[in-house]
């Protein structure tokens, strides 16, 4: 079993990769979001998520497809403050991975062939000292 990262920053968060210009493109007026990156340094760390556990320099390229469906959402916790505000949407990706020093490689189905997946909103969010002025509003 394999586990595919970034590596976890100093301050325990994980999945935090910068993101180049270009590689994020909006359409369909903001209804449409797509992420692609090519080659991006993770690790290959099969016993995830102990902290101390093995970790091997692995790449990673992707695609992500979010499409906002007409479905409107909006998630307000006021004790925390905070609040999502926008559409559910759905995702679909594609990703190869590959660790050199092991000669593993795998390469999902491609995009058009993978199963949609509803978990994403697209919208907007505001927390914390936010949440009150926007409110005001």
């Amino acid at each position: 079993m394999h586990d595919f990262h970034p590596p976890i920053s100093d301050a325990g968060l994980y999945w935090v990769v910068p993101v180049p210009a270009g590689a994020l493109r909006w359409s369909d007026g903001g209804r449409s979001a797509t992420i692609e990156m090519q080659d991006v340094a993770v690790i290959d760390q099969p016993k995830w998520p102990a902290r101390k556990a093995q970790a091997t320099p692995a790449r990673m390229s992707f695609k992500m497809v979010f499409e906002a469906t007409k479905q409107a959402v909006t998630y307000d916790d006021k004790a925390k403050l905070f609040r999502v505000t926008g559409f559910l949407a759905i995702c679909r990706m594609e990703a190869r991975v590959a660790v050199p020093s092991m000669g593993f490689s795998w390469r999902s189905d491609p995009i058009d062939k993978c199963p949609p997946a509803a978990f994403a909103v697209i919208g907007n969010e505001v927390n914390g000292k936010y949440y009150e002025e926007e409110a005001a509003r």
